[in-house]
């Protein structure tokens, strides 16, 4: 067989895929019996397993085999909504009922005092006084940005995009959380930026891992998310808050700092320990509602300039309502009341979470909106994602997190933010039924 052959069979896999002949869970056969089977060398079989991953379609976990994804899509990029009719615990937007009146009252007001609007387009330093209102918001006991050095865009993920791209060019590598916030993987991918995963352990990134990879082929920054990790919930203590300043300050690596759930924590930033080495990124779409809201970006002096000049180009500046109901939020109390809503909304949900999942394993923080749950031995994540799909509730397999796909352990994210606390739980019941049941007694 022609080198270039792999390909036809790869698109007749897809085929299958497409029709459904290979359903989402199935396992594909070891790469030695594929290849004996279909008379082709093992060197061709590993490559159409390649090129089936790389179009999105299968996914590896580790010691288990090659699996069919449960919801194709392009590799390294965000997998579709959930379906409208499914239970959504992919997304951990959280809603509650004071967010409408908060709305409301904000709209009122603006409409009010109209001059606070401004419908030209802003700059990314939006206004001196909103510069003023963001820094005094983001700051902390043992943090203060300069009003100077805030930034905004039109949501969070746009400035970890801009952040990026300020640091490294396509081509560049930036080093990461080997599982790791889903849209920085298909930032990465549209940037052309390398993401290298860092081994972690309970609290985060090891900084010994951080200079290793920098020492062996140079970083151009790394991406973090110190408190409450998304997927799996862990916060780095003080101690390795400070370990991994002091690497970064000694390898003269800047980080980002993704800082999105940190209003559900205690814990105090790495940009306090190591301001001019760390671009702190946060918004308001988690703490107060992802209808109306705003990116902010803490930028590290030396920074500011090119971070400002990424966010132009990049076309991610905020829009003038955006950016002044932000303000109004965050100087008249209402994100802070929220975020304390909200707090306590997270730890009920997580309350429950546990109790519904009794005698399965779980981690994550108490305080978070989402769990990871480790699965029995009789389910494969992808499987198991296509089953409770079927059963109407949409959910996350590991897969979505890995950076490398071939590296996704037996787990999935369940985002405990969207549903009513009602449907959570006839939701987290009927997944443990589902994690018990197992996968070959599962009726179609």
């Amino acid at each position: 067989m022609r080198p270039a052959d792999y390909r036809s069979v790869a698109d007749a896999l897809a085929a299958d895929i497409a029709a459904g002949r290979l359903r989402p869970g199935a396992r594909l056969p070891p790469q030695r019996d594929f290849a004996y089977a279909r008379g082709i060398a093992v060197s061709t079989a590993s490559r159409v397993y390649a090129e089936l991953a790389r179009r999105g379609l299968v996914t590896g976990e580790v010691g288990r085999g090659t699996y069919v994804r449960s919801e194709p899509g392009r590799a390294g990029l965000l997998r579709p909504e959930p379906p409208p009719a499914a239970l959504d615990l992919q997304r951990t937007h959280s809603r509650l009922p004071e967010q409408e009146a908060v709305l409301a009252e904000t709209l009122a007001a603006l409409a009010r005092d109209d001059g606070q609007i401004g419908f030209s387009q802003y700059g990314p330093a939006g206004t001196p006084s909103a510069q003023a209102i963001a820094a005094g918001f983001l700051a902390r006991a043992g943090y203060a940005p300069d009003p100077a050095d805030i930034l905004f865009t039109g949501n969070g993920r746009q400035a970890l995009a801009a952040a990026l791209a300020a640091l490294a060019a396509p081509g560049e590598r930036i080093g990461c959380e080997p599982l790791t916030y889903p849209g920085v993987k298909g930032i990465a991918a549209r940037l052309g930026i390398t993401l290298i995963p860092l081994a972690m352990d309970a609290e985060g990134v090891c900084p010994e891992a951080l200079l290793q990879a920098h020492r062996a082929t140079p970083l151009s920054g790394v991406y973090l998310q110190p408190t409450l990790h998304n997927p799996l919930g862990a916060t780095m203590g003080p101690a390795r808050r400070a370990a991994l300043a002091e690497v970064l300050e000694r390898t003269g690596l800047t980080a980002v700092e993704d800082a999105v759930y940190s209003f559900l924590a205690d814990a105090p930033p790495l940009a306090g320990l190591a301001p001019d080495r760390v671009i702190f990124v946060d918004s308001l779409s988690k703490r107060v509602m992802p209808a109306l809201t705003v990116g902010l970006i803490a930028a590290p002096p030396s920074l500011t300039d090119r971070l400002a000049a990424s966010v132009r180009q990049g076309a991610w500046t905020v829009l003038g309502l955006s950016l002044a109901a932000g303000m109004h939020w965050m100087a008249g109390g209402s994100a802070a009341a929220l975020a304390e809503a909200k707090r306590r909304d997270a730890g009920a949900r997580q309350a429950l979470a546990r109790a519904a999942l009794a005698d399965l394993r779980v981690v994550g923080d108490p305080q978070a909106y989402h769990l990871w749950l480790e699965l029995p031995e009789t389910w494969r994540a992808e499987a198991y994602a296509a089953a409770a799909l079927r059963q109407g509730i949409a959910l996350l397999p590991a897969s979505s997190f890995a950076v490398h796909p071939g590296h996704a352990p037996n787990a999935v994210r369940l985002a405990l933010a969207s549903p009513s606390r009602e449907e959570l739980d006839r939701a987290l019941r009927g997944l443990r039924r589902l994690a018990f049941a197992g996968d070959d007694q599962v009726v179609e």
